[in-house]
């Protein structure tokens, strides 16, 4: 977009941005990849890119005062209409630099809850964007005043919206309240469904990892490979393709299920502000009996990717729980061998099926080890038993006796303490 002399907005089709890093020490050209990589997946054209390292960043406007002038000579001679910082900016560093450059300006955290926004699909997600956007804003008005009281849509202003950006902070803080409660009763919800699965007794599988390493891709292999491509969710190869929690029955080939959770895929230096507004659905992740951590294997910065990762599941306090390491896209990394990752470590290429099985026998390894065969005889008085022990598994065997149904078959150790009384 463009804003003319006289205020009004231009719509392009797509922004045109320059990317700015500053740094005090240490390397940030990945970081700088990554956020192109952001900017690409809100649309954005990237003009090119500017860094600085300096001995200590500017309060006013970050980097140095040259920098931004020869910023500012950078904007005009590419004809940018928009500038994404890397680093978190203050409102006071967002009204100073647009003052020099005449160019709208964001920051990374602004980017990627644009493209939450843009993405979610459901209540409750529209819901936990608007709500980090705001916890965002609240100390920046001053700063947000002037840029986007004069905006009319574009990167940067999904979500609250005009109106909200107009209201004092005692409004925000009156929307923010309101909408906590909303998600309350979503998570109330969400708990009453959660019973029903700890009920049933099925294990729960979520799926973590960075985004665009294949979460979604994994979920529909698996429902691909039982035939029921019907239920698959949607998959794209960029980043934060999905963002909504999804939740689909897996059976094996032996009878035995479990519960795939995918949730939402992180990145390096994820607003603390979409962590906390996620941590209602993030918690699936807490509470699986394991978790499926997804691996870009074909990319040069996986170890990264994993201790991101890491780092977000151990703020969640999920860090103690069984996991698998599946090293995803192998068939675009020839020769990759998973060595010093552990023996939970497997490789798979959603794309091409390789390295499912033994995926599969992984998770069965996991979650079904207490399995014992058992003999049972149920009454036909009790076929509400049979019912549900054949939903559960796959019986060796079944016969119908004079004084009643014979099962021979597999149950896990809660099974068995449930149906204790018709084990023979």
């Amino acid at each position: 977009m463009i804003i003319d002399e006289t205020g009004n907005v231009k719509q392009r089709e797509s922004a045109r941005a320059i990317l700015v890093g500053a740094s005090t020490g240490g390397d940030i050209s990945y970081s700088m990849k990554e956020l192109q990589g952001l900017a690409e997946a809100a649309g954005i054209e990237v003009l090119g890119m500017m860094e600085q390292y300096l001995d200590s960043f500017r309060s006013a406007t970050l980097i140095g005062s040259g920098k931004l002038e020869e910023l500012k000579d950078f904007c005009e001679e590419m004809e940018a209409d928009l500038v994404i910082f890397n680093d978190e900016l203050s409102g006071m560093q967002l009204r100073n630099i647009e003052e020099v450059l005449g160019v709208k300006v964001i920051d990374r955290t602004i980017l990627i809850l644009d493209i939450f926004a843009d993405r979610a699909t459901s209540r409750e997600g529209k819901l936990q964007v608007e709500l980090a956007q705001l916890q965002y804003r609240m100390p920046r008005l001053l700063g947000f005043g002037k840029s986007l009281s004069r905006l009319g849509g574009g990167i940067g202003t999904r979500g609250p919206g005009e109106k909200k950006l107009e209201t004092d902070r005692r409004h925000i803080r009156w929307r923010m309240d309101e909408i906590k409660k909303e998600l309350e009763d979503i998570k109330a919800g969400r708990a009453v469904q959660r019973s029903r699965r700890e009920k049933s007794g099925l294990p729960v599988v979520a799926l973590a990892g960075y985004t665009n390493s294949g979460k979604s891709s994994l979920m529909n292999r698996l429902l691909a490979m039982e035939e029921r491509d019907e239920k698959q969710v949607f998959e794209k190869d960029m980043l934060f393709a999905t963002l909504d929690t999804a939740q689909r029955l897996i059976t094996l080939d032996d009878n035995k299920s479990f519960i795939l959770i995918d949730t939402v895929g992180f990145v390096s230096r994820l607003p603390h502000t979409l962590v906390d507004a996620f941590k209602a659905t993030l918690e699936e992740v807490t509470m699986a009996d394991l978790i499926i951590h997804v691996v870009d294997a074909s990319f040069e910065e996986k170890d990264f990717h994993i201790e991101v990762t890491e780092g977000v599941l151990g703020e969640l306090g999920a860090a103690d729980r069984e996991s698998i390491l599946a090293f995803n896209k192998i068939d675009l990394a020839p020769g990759f061998e998973p060595l010093g990752y552990g023996h939970d470590a497997v490789c798979i290429s959603c794309r091409t099926g390789q390295g499912m099985e033994e995926l599969l026998a992984l998770i069965k390894e996991k979650l079904f080890s207490d399995m014992m065969e058992v003999e049972m005889l149920v009454p036909y008085s009790r076929g509400d038993i049979v019912s549900a022990v054949l939903s559960k598994a796959k019986p060796a065997a079944t016969e119908y006796r004079a004084d009643g149904t014979y099962i021979r078959v597999e149950l896990s150790g809660e099974q068995r303490g449930r149906w204790e009384q018709f084990i023979i």
